[in-house]
């Protein structure tokens, strides 16, 4: 598929790699939809796009509601004139340990809701959203589609994510069940696990841990959002990848 030719939506794609995403597809002259719960975020996108020639429009979702979901793309669908492209970006963290016991002796552990919030959005978003996608280019027998997984590094196991690691490995099956599934309607389903990128989250831990974090790293360095993006762009371009994960993680090992 041709970058110029997407009709593109970008879950989380108001801030971090999202947005980076977002702004490098409409540079490509790309039409993207973008998904975020962000006000700021929607709201600044347009300064930053003009000039480009690709064309963006903003939607306030919540990935993990089904019923904003369903009428996102129902809403987008119409406003591009159909979809073939879709990457599933939007990601939360909640992390901690699953059970932990201070210094004073007592029990702290991983709550309920610390688990659910990461699950509805890093796993349940992109089913949602990756369904309605695939509904629609079904539907309409578009042409086929494709559909661009956000995992993470730490889908191997990552201490003090247990929510967020098997949200993120979830994914990857996901990626390639639903690869097998959708391909006799043109629809290929790839992922990307990024090891530890330049995000403002990211930037905004001490120096201190953030050192400590990239001794693991066999570059001793974080990633930077154009280099997730180049894997963006071969899984769009690239018409016979499907199924698969590429790992972007500088040799990273969890």
């Amino acid at each position: 598929m041709k970058l110029e030719d997407m009709r593109i939506v970008v879950t989380g794609g108001a801030s971090g790699m999202g947005r980076h995403f977002t702004l490098a597809l409409a540079g490509a002259g790309a039409k993207v939809a973008v998904v975020d719960i962000g006000d700021e975020g929607l709201a600044s996108l347009a300064d930053d796009a003009k000039g480009l020639p690709g064309e963006i429009r903003t939607w306030k979702v919540d990935v993990s509601n089904e019923e904003q979901v369903v009428r996102f793309f129902e809403e987008a669908w119409q406003a591009f004139g159909g979809l073939n492209g879709l990457v599933n970006n939007a990601g939360i963290f909640r992390d901690g340990l699953l059970v932990k016991k201070d210094k004073d002796g007592s029990i702290k552990t991983m709550t309920l809701k610390q688990w659910q919030q990461v699950i509805d959005v890093d796993l349940t978003g992109p089913f949602l959203c990756t369904r309605e996608l695939a509904k629609h280019v079904v539907a309409n027998e578009s042409g086929g589609a494709v559909v661009v997984n956000i995992s993470s590094v730490a889908r191997h196991g990552n201490v003090g994510q247990s929510n967020y690691s098997a949200a993120k490995a979830g994914l990857v099956a996901d990626t390639k069940i639903w690869a097998t599934e959708l391909a006799r309607y043109g629809i290929r389903v790839g992922a990307i696990a990024p090891g530890f990128v330049e995000t403002p989250i990211l930037l905004g831990m001490r120096p201190e841990v953030l050192e400590g974090m990239l001794k693991g790293v066999p570059l001793r360095r974080v990633g930077k959002p154009e280099e997730i993006y180049a894997a963006v762009k071969f899984i769009i371009e690239c018409d016979y990848f499907t199924g698969r994960c590429i790992d972007v993680d500088g040799g990273l090992t969890v």
